[in-house]
């Protein structure tokens, strides 16, 4: 079978409508979280995409991503590299010089109040929105545009063991860390809300792992859930849409995630914690699901594995909508590509 021998052409409102109504979508829909910048140069090189494009246009990098993801299927593309604001992971002296290595995972740059006050905290008013200037004029206009709102980003900040130890240790300079990253990244929704071609604020926040979430289920409750209620807010008042990312295992919180925060979409689903399947009997007539194509079995499997699995997803997922076929996490550049593009194909496909 030739791949994409079906055409596709993106259709912004029918995606709307998909994630959005309990009804069956008039077809297969797509998204992903992230795509390996390795992996779309070698779409766009074994299909010719950007052969008409000029590389030395300020824009190249736009146009490239529009191409590639229009002849994919998908109805967004990424404007994350563009517009995000500016995290520092290294640690500073007194004077902000003197870069200290330090590793984010045991303890990240701030572990003081005096690290809190000398670190550089990215200045939304400094971010280049220039890209979202360009698109609201080029982009086409069944495709809309999304970026990552990382406020996982507090993990990094302190640090995940260090962080373990600040719940207890510093309770007041832990509350000053999330009261900062909030202030920032809901300043930066209500600038990007402002822009026509941007749809979707996709909050990122690994909070789990195989059997539990990383942090007591209250503390998220109380601290984090929060924060990712006052950037949805600001998408919906906007009428944008509020997607959330998250790995491991949310059971304890997942209904404060959707009654409280109010999220559109949940994303990053694992076989081995609960299947997308199992996700759509307990939630999927409550908020939609995107993805959930196992990454191992993605990985490893031949065509007509590949083949039968999405069918056997579609087939449970499609019905009552609110579903977009996609990986469970994102296209790695160790994904296949060849396996990532039969599970596109079967999916442009599929007919319930």
């Amino acid at each position: 079978m030739k791949i994409f021998e079906k055409r596709i052409d993106p259709d912004f409102e029918g995606l709307r409508r998909c994630l959005l109504k309990n009804e069956i979508p008039d077809r297969v829909y797509f998204m992903e979280f992230f795509q390996d910048y390795k992996t779309k140069e070698k779409i766009a090189k074994r299909f010719g995409l950007t052969e008409n494009l000029n590389r030395n246009d300020p824009f190249y990098n736009l146009k490239k991503e529009i191409e590639i993801q229009s002849f994919l299927g998908y109805e967004m593309i990424s404007v994350q590299a563009e517009v995000m604001p500016n995290f520092k992971l290294e640690k500073l002296n007194e004077n902000r010089q003197n870069v200290i290595s330090t590793d984010p995972v045991a303890d990240g740059p701030i572990q003081s109040w005096k690290d809190f006050e000398i670190y550089p905290w990215p200045k939304v008013s400094e971010i280049d929105f220039s890209p979202l200037e360009w698109l609201e004029k080029n982009l086409p206009e069944n495709m809309r545009c999304y970026c990552s709102v990382p406020i996982g980003m507090y993990k990094f900040l302190i640090g995940f063991e260090a962080m373990c130890y600040m719940l207890c240790d510093q309770p007041d300079l832990m509350k000053a860390i999330l009261t900062k990253v909030q202030n920032i990244f809901t300043e930066f929704c209500r600038v990007v809300a402002q822009f026509s071609c941007f749809a979707v604020m996709w909050g990122a926040d690994d909070m789990g792992f195989k059997t539990q979430t990383f942090l007591p289920p209250e503390f998220l409750k109380e601290h984090i859930l929060p924060i990712h209620k006052a950037c949805a807010e600001i998408a919906h008042k906007a009428g944008k849409l509020y997607f959330f990312h998250s790995c491991g295992n949310l059971e304890e919180i997942m209904n404060d995630v959707i009654d409280f925060v109010k999220i559109d979409a949940k994303h990053s689903f694992e076989d081995a914690i609960v299947p997308v399947t199992e996700m759509k009997k307990r939630y999927g007539n409550r908020v939609a699901l995107l993805g959930g194509f196992d990454m191992d079995f993605l990985c490893r499997s031949d065509e007509y594995a590949l083949r039968k699995r999405v069918r056997e997803i579609l087939e449970i997922c499609m019905p009552g909508g609110r579903y977009c076929l996609g990986s469970g996490n994102s296209i790695a550049d160790y994904v296949p590509l060849e396996n990532y593009l039969i599970m596109l194909d079967e999916g442009r496909n599929f007919m319930l």
